[in-house]
């Protein structure tokens, strides 16, 4: 009987020792892979639609003092006031050295956090804040190549394309001298690539990805790899892609860039008839699922480093906030790059080794601005989703979204002098209230803006 006793507290014990063992290894979520890490935290379960996404996109290089996640953490709470309910994390993940140009683009390591910027802990304590904020948090992957001096180049050649004589080539029809191209007929790369993209959805509980150069790599792929992580289990994922090719949905991306329209709004502000945006629009979105969206934006991490501050190509402070309206009203997924919302009055660098750092100080005004209409944007269901009617003219951009029994009329001056506009019959004598003020506004024949001034008026 002792023996029987002994016997039976034994396999109870060695049982519990399992369980325990089971649910250590298990955590607080399910591994996507038997064997693989598990889900760290709580999976987020307020990932927005797309179609209702306000986007921030940040630059850990000059978005602090500090330089680092931690940097960044301390500001969540000044961007979610903004309306933001993603934010994009430029690249994380420490950069090589070997024909280095500085650039963040240029990866050493896909699974590791760059020590300037922090830990895994950090960026974890990012994303649990966030998360709290009721912000999902993008991480930007570079999937088209790697820093020559990343460990594949002398483990895995095979997984890098090479020209005749075996030799590993930077991307083709590029400049990138500073990185090496991947060869995605290898099986083996696609697998550790899908890997090493799983690693920060469980480790870091991250919501989705930005995919820089997505059309380098081929669609299968991302199919590939969208598929496997949104198998796993009670995650919603994000996944967008930089290119405006629209093919590329296929593989389930559910944003891309709008260039297009980027291009033709500063057309118009350089003189262009505004009539021309509804068609910019109705292109892009033409032969998209009502899923899908275009990220539209008046500047990026190219553009406020290369073409120029948003002042400058839309000729003035007000003119890139009367840009901004236009852009995140007409349609799609308005984007942030920050520092702009602060008129940050010099080209904003994002390689390594430069020392500017945004005074979020400077221009609250502004920083008001985008407040109020980002805010905007999230409570209206017509501005996110409403069917759109355009009444453009010359010189002032004007449409009405309208969803149910409310509707958002936009008017907006893209000239640098005072203009009036001739209300269309539609809209002649109508009684509206000032989106951003709660002033009642009545819409005679006709309205006079000044230079690039803007309205938003609902019903």
């Amino acid at each position: 009987m002792k023996y029987r006793t002994k016997t039976l507290f034994i396999t109870l014990l060695l049982a519990l020792v399992a369980l325990m063992s089971c649910k250590k290894d298990d955590g607080p979520g399910t591994p996507s892979t038997p064997g693989g890490p598990a889900q760290y935290g709580t999976p987020f379960q307020k990932v927005p639609e797309i179609q209702d996404i306000n986007l921030y996109e940040v630059n850990p290089r000059v978005f602090s003092a500090a330089k680092n996640l931690n940097g960044i953490t301390a500001r969540l709470d000044s961007i979610k006031k903004m309306g933001i309910n993603v934010v994009w994390l430029m690249p994380i993940y420490p950069t090589g050295t070997e024909r280095s140009v500085g650039s963040p683009y240029a990866i050493k390591n896909y699974t590791a956090v760059h020590p300037d910027y922090g830990t895994l802990t950090d960026l974890r304590a990012l994303v649990d804040k966030a998360h709290a904020l009721d912000m999902a948090v993008i991480l930007d992957w570079v999937a088209n190549h790697t820093a020559w001096d990343h460990p594949w180049t002398l483990s895995h050649k095979d997984w890098y394309a090479q020209d005749g004589s075996g030799a590993i080539i930077h991307p083709p029809g590029t400049n990138w001298q500073d990185v090496a191209e991947l060869n995605y007929s290898n099986t083996a790369l696609r697998q550790e690539m899908i890997k090493a993209m799983t690693h920060w959805a469980l480790e870091a509980n991250v919501d989705g990805f930005r995919c820089d150069y997505a059309n380098g790599v081929p669609t299968d792929f991302w199919k590939q790899a969208i598929d496997s992580l949104r198998s796993i289990p009670n995650r919603k994922f994000i996944f967008f892609a930089e290119t405006e090719d629209k093919t590329l949905m296929t593989a389930g991306f559910n944003m891309l860039f709008g260039w297009p329209f980027y291009t033709k709004l500063k057309d118009v502000f350089g003189g262009v008839t505004a009539q021309q945006l509804q068609g910019t629009h109705q292109s892009e979105y033409s032969g998209l699922a009502s899923d899908r969206h275009i990220v539209r934006w008046i500047t990026n991490h190219d553009q406020y480093a290369w073409d120029g501050t948003p002042q400058a190509i839309f000729k003035s402070k007000a003119g890139a906030m009367t840009a901004f309206v236009i852009a995140s009203t007409m349609g799609g997924v308005p984007l942030v790059y920050g520092g702009q919302e602060v008129d940050v009055p010099q080209q904003i660098p994002f390689f390594e080794g430069n020392n500017y750092t945004i005074d979020w100080a400077a221009n609250p005004g502004t920083k008001r601005q985008y407040e109020q209409v980002l805010q905007f944007r999230s409570r209206s269901k017509a501005l996110r989703q409403g069917t759109l009617t355009d009444y453009s003219g010359t010189n002032v951009a004007a449409f009405k979204r309208k969803s149910g029994t409310e509707e958002v009329v936009v008017l907006a001056n893209v000239r640098n002098t005072a203009t009036t506009f001739t209300i269309p019959s539609a809209l002649a004598n109508t009684t509206w209230t000032n989106a951003l003020s709660g002033a009642s506004v009545t819409l005679g024949s006709s309205v006079n803006l000044g230079a690039y001034a803007y309205l938003l008026l609902k019903k």
